[in-house]
């Protein structure tokens, strides 16, 4: 049985993992999949996935209309490796760009955009049979039942070296303000706001390791089995 409407699902295993840039969400979602032998979804990457198409064919991110229409037309492969194909090109770097960082935020609070990639999302975890997915609304909106909510957070300045030590041609102060921005973007907008998900378990990741926090989601998943 697949997901219903609002994202139950009844005979698969869904860890959500949710919360701001900067928190650890991908790695720690990667290493939770590994040791659960679960499948990885990072539902950030097609929100960048679409404003990378969109920035592409020279429309503005802001124009809701067009936007939508690329979402809904967009090929896009998720491969397990990490890299992400959109439309048969290989966008794995593209979208973690600059350019596709500062349109995002825009782009993911579109409404077409988002009613379009909850779908792909439930269908992903129909056909993957489960899964580790990991965003700004997965335990609020995609998968409001899933097995386990984890909301992974950290201080900002936490968040904003982490990003810097990424992003090694931005200043500190650049991604720090970039991060605010977008922090401000995805709690303020009116469909499905980064938000903490009822009964989610809260983590502040600001002083620990990756190996801390998965071991940590492990366990809390290894106690919910029947």
């Amino acid at each position: 049985m697949g997901p219903d409407p609002v994202g139950k699902v009844a005979t698969v295993t869904v860890i959500a993992i949710d919360g701001p840039a900067g928190s650890g969400k991908s790695t720690v979602a990667r290493g939770v999949a590994s040791r659960l032998g679960l499948a990885y979804l990072d539902t950030g990457a097609m929100y960048r996935s679409v404003a990378f198409a969109a920035l592409r064919h020279a429309i503005d991110p802001a124009d809701d209309d067009r936007v939508g229409a690329v979402a809904r037309a967009i090929r896009l492969d998720m491969e397990t490796d990490g890299s992400v194909h959109v439309d048969g090109f290989d966008a794995t770097i593209e979208i973690r760009g600059p350019e596709v960082t500062r349109a995002v935020s825009v782009v993911a609070a579109n409404p077409a955009v988002r009613a379009e990639l909850r779908e792909r999302q439930r269908r992903w975890v129909e056909q993957s049979g489960g899964g580790v997915l990991e965003g700004r609304d997965i335990g609020t909106v995609v998968f409001p039942d899933a097995d386990l909510k984890v909301y992974l957070d950290a201080r900002p300045e936490v968040r904003a070296a982490r990003r810097s030590r990424e992003v090694t041609d931005l200043s500190y102060e650049t991604v720090a303000a970039d991060l605010a921005r977008r922090d401000a973007l995805d709690q303020g907008r009116d469909d499905s706001p980064l938000s903490i998900p009822n009964d989610a378990v809260v983590v502040d990741t600001s002083e620990l390791g990756i190996d801390e926090i998965v071991d940590r989601i492990v366990e809390l998943a290894d106690a919910r089995q029947p």
